[in-house]
Order: structure tokens, then sequence, then C-alpha cells
């Protein structure tokens, strides 16, 4: 062999040993995988899990998923198994012991509630089953059975003692329900699972509460998430388009959940002041890190309603929202929640600049 031709075939090895390298050091393009819809905690719910290859994306939302599952059979106050059905029968003889996330979730419960004066109190069970009975009944609670069952309420009743993780009760009949803030923690427990499998991006939605952070299906630096139009005729449609990254919203409103006494509609968000349903408000949105926060804070502020409620979200930091009144095609904003807006759907609507 000649000296030129020994020069060449060393030269296509070495090209060929430097295109090898590159294709083993340079990162591979991110896999997504769309879990689709499933039912859980009586909604649907849907994992994005972007990651380095799909084996690692599928264990993503399969652990993500998991979590969410745990929360529900730990939280529920419809299976007569959780660990919640098991402190509303028993917290006021006894206290129970109970596993970390469901003291976790109630021990935060009780901050949401101190810090809205009330506005979000889990003791709303009682008041709820009195109005579900009103409703088949076609019967709005008197005010007699409304002070009946004041005393079956208050979040200052529970009593939390952290050396042994038990819930007891203060008094008889109280009745708790985690349904406002339970999809939100179990949305940053999928989020936490998620990051511990490896996902480099990830977006959990609960019924509409939902969470992302990290690489977004396209590529940008946000994930765009639509808000719900409360108008019951528009619900397949988005009022807004937002950009979110490591945020979190949940959204509070009577377009989905109510009950009917008479042909009128009543929210399922319960004052546990007055007994009554909330009302004045269409549609509670609250962006923030933390998906629990954001569940409880959209549920305080709107029984709260929009003057007291914006104050709140204004004194918090990294958090705002966003509100629909009733009736009403404008909206109301904290004064940074126009950094999260990447589009407004609601041609006719005008934004509250602060």
């Amino acid at each position: 062999m000649d000296k030129r031709n020994y020069k060449i075939i060393i030269g296509i090895i070495f090209f060929a040993g430097v295109v090898a390298m590159l294709n083993f050091c340079l990162p591979r393009k991110p896999v997504k995988i769309d879990s689709g819809y499933r039912v859980v905690m009586g909604t649907f719910a849907r994992i994005v899990a972007i990651a380095p290859d799909a084996n690692t994306a599928r264990k993503v939302i399969e652990a993500a998923f998991e979590q969410i599952e745990n929360i529900e059979n730990l939280c529920s106050f419809y299976k007569s198994d959780s660990e919640v059905s098991k402190i509303n029968r028993n917290g006021y003889k006894n206290p129970v012991v109970v596993s970390a996330p469901t003291f976790e979730i109630i021990k935060k419960s009780i901050e949401f509630s101190r810090l809205s004066d009330g506005a979000f109190d889990i003791t709303v069970g009682a008041l709820e089953d009195l109005w579900r009975k009103a409703a088949k009944e076609n019967l709005v609670p008197s005010q007699t059975d409304l002070e009946n069952v004041h005393s079956k309420i208050g979040y200052e009743k529970i009593i939390i003692a952290p050396n042994d993780k038990s819930i007891s009760f203060a008094a008889d009949g109280i009745q708790i329900d985690l349904g406002a803030i339970a999809k939100g923690f179990a949305i940053d427990k999928a989020i936490e699972a998620a990051k511990k499998i490896g996902a480099i991006g990830a977006m959990v939605d609960i019924g509409g509460d939902i969470r992302c952070f990290g690489w977004s299906p396209d590529g940008k630096k946000f994930w765009q998430i639509g808000l719900q139009e409360p108008n019951p005729k528009l619900e397949d449609k988005s009022i807004l388009t937002l950009k979110l990254n490591d945020f979190a919203v949940a959204t509070s409103g009577d377009y989905q959940r109510f009950v009917l006494i008479d042909g009128k509609k009543y929210s399922h968000i319960m004052n546990t002041k007055t007994g009554k349903s909330s009302s004045g408000l269409a549609s509670v949105s609250v962006i923030c890190k933390s998906c629990t926060e954001a569940d409880a804070l959209a549920t305080a502020v709107s029984v709260m309603g929009i003057e007291k409620g914006l104050a709140l979200i204004e004194q918090l930091p990294q958090t705002e929202a966003i509100l629909i009144p009733a009736g009403s095609e404008k909206f109301m904003q904290t004064r940074g929640a126009g950094s999260f807006i990447l589009q407004k759907n609601r041609v006719k609507s005008k934004l509250n600049e602060n």
C-alpha cells in the first residue's frame, strides 16, 4: 500500500471515529410522552413527561400517577377506608394516627385557614351534607338548619399532634373534606416524583389544576396553559392562555360543580361563617409556585370576594390571581398577573391593570 492510500484510510477511520464520538457525546433530542386522560380523584387527569428517553418518560408518568392515586386513597371524603374517613368517624372519640402525607396536608390546610381568616376551612363537610340534603328536598336550608350545623364547623376545632402524627376533634360531628386542596397537593407530589425519576420537564393536570416545569413539548422556555371559560355555553373554550414554567395554576368556580334548588344554582364553594354558598365570582385562578397553595387560595378568594381576595394575594410573594366576576366579561387581576398572560382569548374582555 502506497503512502497516499495509507493516509486516506487513516483519515477515513479518524473521521468515522469522530462521528461516532459526537453521536455518543451530543445530547439526544428529549422524548415527550402524553399519558392521555385517566379518571382519578373524581375527575380527569393528564400527565405530559419530557425525558431523555421513552423508557424514563413512561416511568415518570406511572410514578406520578402512583402518587396521585395514593393521595386519593388517603384523603378521599367518599372512600370509607381512607384516612380522612377514619378521622371523621373517630376523631372526636380518640386521636387518629395518620400517615405523613395526610398529616402534612391537614397541617397545611390549617395554615391556609389562618392566613385567610377562615375563608378556607376543611371542616366544611357537615355543611356540604346539609346542602346536598337540601338539593334532594329542593328546599334551601333554613336559618335554624344553618345554626344547628355551626357547632360542627371551625378549623380551630382540629387538634394536631406532631409527635405521633395524630388528628382529633374538639367537638362532635366535625367532618373534614380536603376537596379544596387535595388535587393541588397530589399534583405537587406527582411533580416531586417526576423530578426524582429523571424528567427534564413535565406537566400534571388534575381537573384543570396544573403545575409544570422544565422543557416544554415544543422546546420553548414555558408551557402554554389555557384557562377555561366559566360561561357554561362556552365551556370548551379558554379565556386566556398563560405561559408558565416552574409554576402552578388552580381555578375555583361554580361553572362545573353546583347544586340546583328550585331552579337556582348554588356554588359548591361554601362560606363556613355564613353557612351559605359563595357568590359574586364566576372564576378565580391563582398562580404560584406550589399547586397546594394555588388550590387552597383559589377557594379562599372565592369566599372572600374581589376586594379582600385581591388584597390577600397582593401580600403573598410570587403569587398572582385572575378573577372573573359573576355575569361579567371583565377580568380583574393582581399587579403581576400580566407577566404570565401570553394571549387574551376573550375578544370583548378588558383586563384591569392595577
